[in-house]
């Protein structure tokens, strides 16, 4: 149980039915198109070790889990509570790692176990959006087999060349994408609510499976293996419903909720509905009561749509990734990469090309491994499962950091917890039908962010020996520099403290300093932004000596030259030529070594691998490359 922090959503103060109809594009594009194949996998699962037919009271059994599983997770629990604890507007796990203060917690303490948990479930997040393309696309381009069975073979080609094209668009943008995903979504919700009515109006029986005691009773009267493939299967119903925290920021708590409640929601419930009205008209429905339920005339169209809204979704997974790494760079979890921004007017327009290509490379090899949506659904659910777990743990620990009651906690998110272990528990009988594969993903990024994580603190701990005491530099700058070069020199620093190895070596080897010597730092805080007047500090070490420390939130981009530019603006940092500056960044390699106490050496030597193929500082943070001038340093850890 939370409560809203500090500080306003950003998206609530736009136009609220603009931002409504941006969210049913962004937001709900995941879980708008699970109805492909949501219901399907669930009556599969209840067929009682594959029939063909499905009994009426299986049908509603099944449709009343769906419905009261978007109710309990998604209503409740997200829209209504935990997106209530937002870090000034911004939701998602990097953003409550940032509000439990982790990033910086002390090895041993449960600050630092909360930043594993937490490194966690940013990690599942990569492995979640390797197989939502792949199901997604997958599961409508199926359609055609629905009236050409013949047609079979070609699926998965087809989905591979479609999300090939995917892929290599974002490196153009993908404004003019983003311009119809809500229209197109709010056409698709229409269209699915249509598709329910029609169902409905053929078996209005089903209406009873409105009652929870259809799903309890249902469930309870399975073979506890049943009840449990039946519970993973229906949880595909509520997969990218994480989306509504995460993108909090963009469009803001009352818009997202409003086009939940609105329009997503009754559109979703209605088509299941209609869906189970079908099954139980027809049992032998059961290969693909979506496409079953779509007249004929309109077979064909209805695959066109529904690729549409599945690459709409596909869109809004990809750039999620995009997002979560630059902010994982920010926060120090992952090693500065590329990051290229397509179009600075839209929300999430940037581009990160190694992020890019390994998700291609990871969705591609889902589909072509796995080779249908059905097969896909084990390796579904088992990564978003435990990341809800995990986010509700996360949100209980703000609650209470925030003064709640424990035990209101304790009770409150306590009883979603359980619901979630549930869910991972139904989910984890799916480890070795697929599940293991969005694990491995997981994995393999968690590995490398505590990795990095490590690396960064062993390398600063270094650092800090070698790192000259403010005061030699000062005693340097009074009593042995008295001659200075003409113009400002900027020196890179990691610390705010002490002085940047790179200007140790100048000195060291030119005995020589600029006029103006500014010593720069960039902090990136744990708010999500922070304002421009609040940006730059200024320290004065000595004449002709400032130490410059840029603060940028964990949503922006870290640009020195505007940092610099905005000090100029605002009078602090006077007479200087931004266009005749000179910059001095250290390039550090990094040995590996057993006489230093850190990590194994084989974890060293990975860390060492990832900083030689980071993304130069220079380029990172903006710094004009005809101005800079890099000096090479070794640093044993």
């Amino acid at each position: 149980m939370t409560t809203t922090h500090a500080g306003a959503s950003r998206g609530g103060a736009g136009l609220p039915l603009t931002a409504t109809l941006g969210a049913l594009g962004i937001v709900y594009g995941d879980i708008g198109t699970s109805p492909l194949y949501a219901l399907k996998e669930a009556a599969r699962a209840a067929t009682n070790h594959g029939a063909t037919t499905l009994t009426t009271d299986a049908a509603l059994g099944v449709v009343s889990l769906i419905l009261w599983a978007l109710i309990t997770i998604i209503s409740i629990k997200y829209a209504m509570l935990i997106m209530r604890a937002d870090n000034r507007g911004e939701g998602g796990i990097v953003a409550l790692l940032a509000l439990l203060s982790a990033r910086n917690a002390k090895p041993g303490t449960w600050r630092a176990q909360l930043l594993l948990v937490g490194l966690i479930g940013a990690a599942l997040l990569y492995g979640d959006g390797a197989i939502t393309p792949a199901i997604s696309v997958l599961s409508a381009i199926e359609g055609l087999k629905v009236d050409a069975p013949s047609l079979a073979p070609a699926v998965v080609p087809i989905t591979v060349v479609i999300l090939i094209g995917l892929f290599f668009m974002q490196s153009k943008g993908a404004g003019f994408i983003g311009k119809i995903f809500g229209p197109v979504m709010l056409a698709w919700f229409l269209v699915l609510a249509l598709l329910g009515v029609y169902g409905i109006a053929h078996a209005p029986q089903v209406l009873a499976a409105l009652s929870p005691l259809y799903a309890v009773d249902f469930l309870l009267h399975q073979n506890f293996h049943i009840s449990f493939a039946i519970l993973g299967a229906a949880f595909l119903a509520v997969t990218g419903g994480e989306a509504m925290y995460a993108d909090m920021g963009h469009f803001g708590r009352v818009p997202i909720r409003l086009a939940w409640f609105a329009i997503a929601l009754p559109a979703l419930v209605l088509n299941y509905f209609g869906q189970a009205a079908y099954l139980i008209t027809d049992p032998k429905a059961i290969d693909n009561p979506f496409y079953q339920l779509v007249p004929d005339w309109a077979h064909y169209p209805m695959v066109a749509f529904a690729t549409v809204a599945t690459v709409i979704a596909s869109q809004a997974i990809i750039s999620g990734a995009f997002s979560l790494t630059q902010q994982s760079i920010q926060l120090g979890f992952l090693p500065r990469m590329q990051i290229r921004h397509t179009a600075s007017h839209e929300i999430g327009q940037i581009y990160v090309p190694l992020v890019n290509w390994l998700l291609a490379a990871a969705t591609l090899g889902a589909v072509i491994g796995f080779g249908s949506s059905d097969a896909l659904a084990g390796a579904y659910g088992i990564a978003v499962s435990l990341l809800m777990a995990i986010t509700t743990l996360l949100a209980a620990l703000v609650a209470i950091q925030w003064g709640y009651a424990p035990w209101l906690v304790i009770l409150v998110n306590g009883f979603f917890l359980i619901i979630d272990g549930i869910f991972f528990a139904a989910n984890s009988t799916k480890l070795f039908e697929g599940g293991w594969f969005p694990l491995l993903l997981a994995g393999a990024v968690a590995f490398l962010m505590l990795t990095w994580r490590s690396g960064v603190r062993l390398v600063e701990a270094a650092r800090g020996k070698l790192r000259q005491p403010e005061e030699e530099l000062i005693e340097t700058a009074v009593n042995k520099c008295h001659a200075r070069l003409q113009g400002t020199s900027v020196f890179l620093a990691s610390s705010p403290h002490g002085v940047p190895l790179a200007l140790t070596q100048f000195v060291k080897h030119n005995h020589v300093l600029h006029e103006r010597v500014l010593i720069v730092t960039v902090l990136i805080e744990e708010a999500p932004r922070i304002a421009d007047a609040d940006r730059v500090e200024i320290v004065e070490v000595v004449p002709g000596i400032t130490r410059i420390i840029l603060h940028f939130g964990f949503m922006q981009y870290p640009t020195i030259s505007e940092g610099l530019r905005l000090a100029c603006e605002q009078g602090k940092l006077p007479g200087i030529d931004l266009a005749d500056v000179s910059y001095y960044i250290g390039r550090e390699t990094i040995i590996p070594s057993d006489k230093v106490a850190g990590m194994a050496v084989w974890r060293e030597a990975v860390f060492a691998f990832l900083q030689r193929n980071a993304e130069r500082s220079a380029a990172f943070f903006g710094v004009p490359t005809k101005q800079v001038v890099e000096f090479g340093t070794e640093i044993e850890i």
